[in-house]
């Protein structure tokens, strides 16, 4: 190799962003609606939005009421030849079509119904298509079956870190040791056994993981809602996830239970309560303000610490640099010392940021109750990352005309319906058909797609295999 082909090879490693991504970005800022083309708005500036899968193992062996899945989706066999097939595909159309990074939910019935190898299969396929896999799972299976996945047969680590997110909530019925929970308080045991399966996994293999918990909420556990963040928030998850439940799915599953509408500032609101204090989320913004709420923080003593405050002149002004000179570069995928040269590529250029760095994170740390008290809590293990989310999904009813008008290119009249259109157009979360070549909105995929995708995938894969052969006399 010539002096000059490795220079060009350092200068493209080390470039801030990929060009891929550079494209990507602008033809999703290009796309948004303009009412969500604000100074918080992530989509389109840095990111392009996250990912998953869909009829890749629509099968639960859980019941939840209400169930955001199809009638037919239990009627499919959870086949791992089909499920990494299919993983590929789509991972491959993401690609090519939303760049080389983005992060991806490995999501459809049960995760934990895939045999460990082909789970651990279907990571790595995604994982060699530059995703960040996160397995979407309802947390009940056990440690055999988590270090099944991690470590190989002769007990080597497969990955350096699992990321899960775990659904926990009391509208689930059939959990091991607690098939009809009465309150969300009855699960505590579950949740923290959950996560305490990854703390061994790390402390005996060294494996990392990053792990999540979400949570449908109706009128029945609504108010619980603050008694589930004071409690949960210290197990060791990195992210706290409600979703109000949305009419999706089967319709057998929305019968004899309160499903009132409950709306994402009921939800917010427990929320604080639930910490005592104001999470402030208008700092940055992922789509549209209707969908998603997100609150990115630290837990310091047991307290939580926003990375930014939205009333701050000078944190607005420290997003703002951020997201102009920093957007699209890598930071979680990319190796610490290729990761440092891009950094410094773009402080060459930008030199003032290093020192709006430094003063961002002065007043970080006086927001966490000053340097002494960050650094006894960094000392005894309790500075954590936190991040609490909402995410509002629409009703079918809504999702199933709005996306039709937009399949003809057509905007809607009808006050809801336009906009239903405009947060499908600012969707955070695409779902991939490499059959059509086409990326859908996931409350399209869920709404309007899946009962006949699980209806085809019924025959595809039956419950029960014939073999063929001659028939006995």
């Amino acid at each position: 190799m010539t002096p000059l082909s490795l220079w060009r090879r350092l200068e493209r490693a080390t470039r801030p962003v990929h060009p891929v991504t550079e494209r990507v970005l602008a033809e999703r800022w290009a796309a948004l609606p303009p009412g969500v083309r604000t100074d918080q708005q992530v989509l389109g500036r840095h990111a392009v939005g996250c990912e998953g899968t869909h009829g890749v193992f629509p099968k639960c062996n859980l019941t939840c009421s209400p169930c955001y899945h199809s009638k037919d989706a239990n009627k499919v066999r959870v086949d791992g030849a089909h499920t990494v097939a299919q993983v590929a595909a789509q991972m491959d159309l993401l690609a090519r079509v939303r760049g080389p990074r983005a992060h991806t939910q490995l999501i459809g019935g049960e995760v934990s119904l895939l045999d460990p190898d082909d789970h651990a299969a279907a990571l790595r396929v995604m994982r060699e298509h530059g995703r960040e896999p996160m397995s979407m799972t309802h947390g009940d299976f056990d440690d055999a079956y988590l270090r099944a996945l991690a470590l190989d047969e002769h007990g080597a680590r497969r990955f350096r870190r699992l990321s899960f997110a775990a659904h926990f909530d009391s509208l689930v019925r059939g959990r091991t040791g607690i098939p009809r929970p009465r309150n969300e308080i009855e699960l505590n045991a579950f949740r923290a056994t959950f996560v305490q399966m990854f703390h061994d996994l790390r402390r005996d293999h060294g494996v990392r993981s990053y792990l999540a918990h979400n949570m449908t909420i109706t009128p029945s556990n609504l108010d619980q809602i603050p008694d589930v963040v004071a409690d949960v928030s210290a197990m060791g998850f990195a992210m706290l996830s409600f979703q109000p439940a949305a009419h999706v799915g089967d319709e057998r599953r929305w019968t004899g239970g309160d499903y009132r509408s409950v709306g994402i500032d009921d939800v917010w609101d427990r929320l604080e309560s639930g910490l005592g204090q104001r999470v402030a989320w208008q700092a940055l913004q992922f789509g549209d303000p209707r969908c998603n709420r997100s609150a990115i923080g630290l837990r310091v003593d047991g307290r939580w610490v926003p990375l930014l405050d939205p009333d701050d002149v000078a944190d607005r002004q420290a997003r703002d640099r951020t997201l102009d000179h920093f957007g699209g570069v890598n930071f979680g995928g990319t190796p610490p010392h290729l990761l440092a040269l891009k950094v410094l590529r773009v402080l060459v250029h930008h030199p003032r940021d290093a020192t709006v760095a430094l003063a961002w994170a002065r007043r970080l740390v006086t927001r966490a109750g000053g340097l002494r008290r960050v650094w006894a809590s960094w000392r005894h293990g309790d500075v954590t990352p936190m991040t609490y989310v909402v995410h509002d999904f629409m009703d079918a009813a809504d999702v199933a005309p709005a996306w039709q008008l937009m399949q003809t290119g057509q905007v809607a009249t009808d006050p809801q319906v336009r906009a239903t259109q405009e947060r499908l157009s600012a969707c955070t979360y695409a779902m991939a058909h490499p059959e059509t070549g086409e990326l859908v909105p996931a409350c399209v995929q869920h709404s309007v797609l899946d009962p006949d995708e699980n209806e085809g995938l019924r025959r595809l894969l039956p419950l029960t295999v014939l073999e063929s052969g001659p028939r006995p006399t």
